[in-house]
């Protein structure tokens, strides 16, 4: 190559990288405005929650103990939903109906950590928006009961979790009810900088998480529903992760961006961008959403500079941005479902699904963000929350 042509390719090359870099820029920038869009939408909602959850006093489990748990007063107790008693033999074990929830079944534990999550969330919400000590000080109240607290903590283990009255005192499906420490756990990790914030108490925090973290990695439950294969083995991974990051566990985060690229989205992902084993439920709509949203979740904990899940594409071409892409359509427009309506609650989804904003923000997509924008953001019907970890985004972005 002579002198001419190098100084040609060297210009050639630097204007190349300036427009390369002005586009990436740019897209940052749009990014980064579709941010302070949602804080500027959600500030007014997230001010009223907060004020609320400052007038609430902890409740744990332990206020609500269950006669039908093999568990002690500080073992989480759930039932399973879609199991019923069997019309042939009322006294005997229970019979499953997929997708039709069960209204007798024991559900106050779930209820309160529920409840947990939206006060931490809240305030988590509020102080990242104020810089306010007082949401801090507040929180650390429930911190403190949950975790810390020997009358009233709960136990680092879901043992007694989604059972069926004469068959199962706990299986590993109910590990998923857990999902909702997740905003307790970013909650946690958005504060802890905080002055208010004393180190005893941020320490056993991330002791119990740990505690836990743990368990869900060597329990024969944990175990278990690490490898289910449909959104049980999602919300596993999701809240490894969220609890992994809380504690700087970066061996684990690194083992689940690898569970991530390997095992979770080339196993459930189908061609189209679709989760055929949601599909294949009765709760067809319901279940598809609620994956992608845990599925786009783990992408949003996990991703580093370096390390971009959402950049990520497999070799048959699946990824995040695909299954947004494949249920977009069937969000901003519901009569387009191909299926049949879900045989439970299929008028109260969408709500304002995370991996609407979440994929927006990450891709400078302003459709997603205005569809995300025109839906329910405050859902009050129990079993959207129940299916709704991520209530508070700003805390996540």
């Amino acid at each position: 190559m002579n002198k001419i042509s190098l100084i040609l390719l060297v210009a050639v090359s630097s204007v190349i990288g300036t427009a390369f870099s002005g586009a990436d820029q740019h897209s940052e920038k749009g990014a980064s405005d579709l941010a302070k869009q949602a804080e500027l939408l959600l500030k007014k909602q997230v001010l009223a929650e907060s004020a609320w959850a400052l007038t609430q006093a902890p409740i744990t489990i332990t206020a609500s103990p269950s006669p039908r748990s093999a568990g002690g007063k500080h073992d989480f107790f759930s039932e399973a939903d879609y199991w019923w008693p069997d019309p042939k033999n009322p006294d005997g074990p229970y019979i499953s109906k997929d997708g039709l929830t069960n209204p007798d079944n024991f559900v106050e534990h779930r209820k309160v950590m529920i409840r947990f999550s939206k006060i931490i969330g809240a305030l988590a919400s509020a102080y990242k928006i104020t810089g306010d000590e007082k949401f801090v000080k507040h929180a650390i109240k429930h911190f403190q009961a949950w975790f810390i607290d020997s009358n009233t903590l709960m136990n680092p283990n879901l043992l007694f979790a989604q059972a069926v009255k004469g068959r199962f005192t706990g299986r590993n499906y109910g590990i998923i009810d857990t999902i909702h420490l997740m905003e307790v756990a970013q909650g946690a990790l958005v504060m802890q900088k905080a002055k208010s914030f004393n180190k005893a108490t941020l320490s056993g925090i991330k002791k119990w998480f740990s505690d836990y973290t743990l368990w869900l990695n060597t329990s024969v439950p944990g175990i278990q529903e690490k490898t289910v294969k449909n959104n049980h083995a999602t919300c596993w991974a999701m809240q490894v992760a969220s609890f992994a990051k809380l504690c700087g566990d970066e061996s684990m985060l690194d083992s689940l961006r690898v569970r991530y690229k390997t095992i979770l989205l080339p196993n459930q992902m189908g061609n189209d961008g679709s989760f055929p084993l949601e599909i294949a439920r009765t709760k067809a709509y319901g279940y598809s959403i609620f994956n992608l949203d845990a599925m786009t979740m783990i992408c949003q904990i996990l991703s580093t500079p370096k390390d971009n899940l959402f950049n990520f594409e497999t070799v048959d071409g699946k990824s995040i941005k695909k299954g947004i892409e494949y249920l977009y359509p069937f969000i901003v427009d519901k009569s387009k479902w191909p299926l049949k309506p879900d045989v439970m609650y299929w008028e109260n989804w969408p709500v304002a699904q995370p991996f609407l904003l979440v994929g927006a923000v990450q891709y400078n997509q302003s459709s997603w963000y205005s569809a995300w924008k025109k839906l329910d953001h405050k859902p009050q019907v129990e079993e959207v929350i129940r299916n709704l970890p991520i209530r508070n985004p700003l805390i996540w972005l």
